[in-house]
């Protein structure tokens, strides 16, 4: 049992790297290009909101389910698994619109800021957080 669990937890990181390879090829994100190349000064590209904003949506529903398949098989606590859940959501919640505002003012309010709200909204983030919290949890209900 102990080689499926840590098995599923593979799985879950690379369907992480995965969504992180294809995005290209997964997503609509002409954004992509914009943050890589904006050293270069690239002119803002031009996009549709709507496709835009699935895409953004579809990227973050197939990394909180490979995040939550991480945190099942690590810690085995389906409670704490809709926990983590919960916790990627409001992060998302409150970063996507602040994110999708950036968008709207073509990243007035400052191309770094710009550029680490959109990680958020790309990059499973605060599953490096709740790790750590879930692992200390579980040592402390050991102890007590």
């Amino acid at each position: 049992m102990k080689i499926l669990s840590w098995f599923l937890v593979i799985v879950g990181i690379f369907g992480l790297i995965s969504v992180r390879m294809l995005e290209d090829r997964l997503f609509y994100d002409p954004f992509l290009d914009y943050f890589h190349e904006a050293i270069k000064n690239i002119i803002f590209p031009s996009f549709e909101w709507g496709k835009l904003i699935l895409g953004y949506l579809f990227r973050f529903v197939l990394n909180l389910l490979f995040s939550c398949l991480i945190i099942q098989w690590l810690f085995k606590n389906k409670e704490w698994t809709i926990q983590g859940a919960i916790l990627i959501m409001i992060i998302f919640v409150i970063t996507f619109p602040i994110y999708l505002y950036c968008i709207y003012t073509q990243f007035e309010i400052g191309y770094l800021f710009s550029f680490y709200m959109r990680r958020f909204v790309i990059q499973p983030l605060v599953l490096l957080l709740i790790i750590p919290l879930f692992y200390y949890r579980k040592q402390m209900m050991m102890k007590n």
